[in-house]
């Protein structure tokens, strides 16, 4: 399909010549619209290559009218490819006082955008009709999202510097809709006292890393998390609806996994038996109930496997745009896909660019990020296996990107697996209770060591831990129990 001539395209000559008209009068006027109005916005290639004369003209503060340009023309020897002096003279005659130049400079950036649309739209038909093997429909789809949403955002021609009263002001505006919030913390609760307090919640723009071995929970953290920002979002007015919804983007569970997961936390039934059918009618009902209350809630899970990071923000998008969004979390890091095709010893290159367009991610949509990650196998050969930033698998990138990296850890699960047997040579009735005896007391309990905080403290926080419904809750120490009558 071949595209339409440029005559046919959206474009106003006369807006053109008006707006040049202005420039030539008064330099001035310049200062308003160069921040984001440039030379190929203008449909007529003479206007443009006018425009970005008297451009470099007024940036290098010589004054541009007629009179310099016609000199700077014939010096380049290209007056008569624009028109000639006469052309010059009837801009500079076009314009009038009332002109409003910042009006015509957004006409005609406004046209430029619709032009860039024909032509993008032209580019995803074309790209369509191909039977392109390196590049499958898929891929086609998000590069034709990703151009588009490139395009809206160009529209935003306003953006650029503040001054520091406004940011201020944004500032302050936070700050009071974090304290009208439950809790008293600058960003989003997680639900765990504990850890808001450590970490002062979840904050827009910010990339979290929650990383741990298999089987410590990371996903059961997350997914905890999940749930109780959403809950959170459902009941608390203070959140605006386009920032009221929490994406999850599983890699690795399927989204009725997921689900069955939060089903069982919330009702506190074991998933093992509701999937294996042993529950009873109370049960049954409670697990009704909870699910009418949980289709309420602004939680969105995509199970789609094998994502790049360029499907992951454009489904991010759409989803901010069309629902509202408030957290993403994503589960995990290694599960991505690369954008380009990269051999194994790329990988850690491939990660880096992930890692990366993590926090540009969480920036962009003004979010915060949670992504999954997986440590390296040392930490099994340790003595002391809570893990530390170097454990961090394949990508030293991930540390250097995140605003925050919490491990989870449970020392629970290798006590269980140091069992003392009978027919161990030095095995003793002693050494058996004392295993047993540090095996009660980290069975319910788990921490979050943070080993990165960039806007405050590291450390560790405890957490409770319930294995049969995997949830983590506030820790409760003994201090913290009531009182024992009797």
């Amino acid at each position: 399909m071949e595209k339409p001539d440029i005559t046919s395209l959206p474009r106003n000559i006369e807006a053109e010549q008006a707006l040049l008209g202005v420039l030539l009068v008064n330099n001035k006027a310049h200062e308003s619209i160069s921040e984001y109005l440039r030379s190929n916005h203008f449909s007529d290639p003479i206007h443009a290559k006018i425009y970005d004369v008297i451009s470099k003209l007024i940036l290098r503060e010589r004054g541009a009218d007629i009179i310099t340009l016609k000199n700077y023309f014939e010096q380049e020897g290209t007056l008569a490819d624009v028109g000639g002096y006469k052309y010059l003279v009837k801009l500079a005659e076009s314009s009038s006082p009332l002109t409003n130049p910042e009006y015509y400079a957004q006409y005609i950036y406004e046209q430029y955008l619709r032009r860039e649309l024909i032509s993008a739209g032209f580019d995803i038909v074309n790209n369509a009709m191909k039977e392109d093997l390196e590049s499958s429909a898929v891929a086609q789809i998000e590069e034709a999202e990703k151009r588009l949403y490139d395009l809206s955002d160009k529209g935003d021609a306003g953006k650029g510097f503040i001054s520091f009263s406004e940011a201020l002001s944004a500032s302050i505006d936070t700050i009071e809709k974090a304290y009208q919030r439950e809790g008293d913390i600058s960003g989003i609760s997680t639900g765990l006292d504990d850890l808001d307090k450590r970490t002062g919640g979840l904050n827009n723009s910010d990339l979290i890393v929650l990383a741990g071995r298999p089987a410590m929970g990371k996903t059961a953290l997350a997914t905890n998390i999940a749930y109780n920002v959403a809950e959170l979002m459902s009941r608390d007015k203070s959140f605006e609806e386009k920032s009221r919804g929490v994406a999850f983007f599983s890699l690795e569970m399927s989204a009725d996994q997921l689900a069955t997961r939060i089903l069982s936390t919330t009702a506190g039934i074991s998933s093992k038996r509701m999937r294996n059918g042993e529950i009873d009618g109370g049960e049954y009902g409670r697990l009704s109930e909870v699910a009418r209350t949980l289709e309420k809630m602004p939680l969105y899970i995509d199970d789609t496997p094998g994502l790049t990071i360029n499907a992951i923000r454009n489904r991010a998008r759409r989803l901010k745009r069309t629902k509202g969004l408030g957290l993403i979390v994503i589960d995990y890091i290694q599960l991505i896909t690369g954008n380009s095709k990269r051999g194994e010893a790329n990988r850690v290159q491939e990660l880096s660019e992930i890692s990366r367009g993590l926090k540009i991610m969480a920036k962009e949509l003004n979010v915060p990020v949670i992504a999954l990650s997986q440590l390296n196998r040392g930490v099994e050969q340790r003595d002391d296996k809570r893990p530390v930033m170097s454990d961090l698998r394949e990508s030293g990138s991930i540390e250097q990107d995140a605003d925050m990296v919490w491990f989870v850890y449970r020392e629970n699960y290798y006590i269980q697996n140091e069992e003392p047997k009978e027919t161990d040579k030095n095995y003793t009735q002693e050494k058996h209770d004392k295993w047993e005896q540090r095996y009660k007391a980290t069975k319910y309990k788990a921490e979050v060591i943070i080993g990165k905080h960039r806007h405050g403290p590291t450390g560790k926080v405890d957490l409770s831990w319930n294995g049969e419904f995997a949830q983590f809750g506030n820790f409760i120490r003994d201090e913290q129990l009531p009182e024992q009558i009797g």
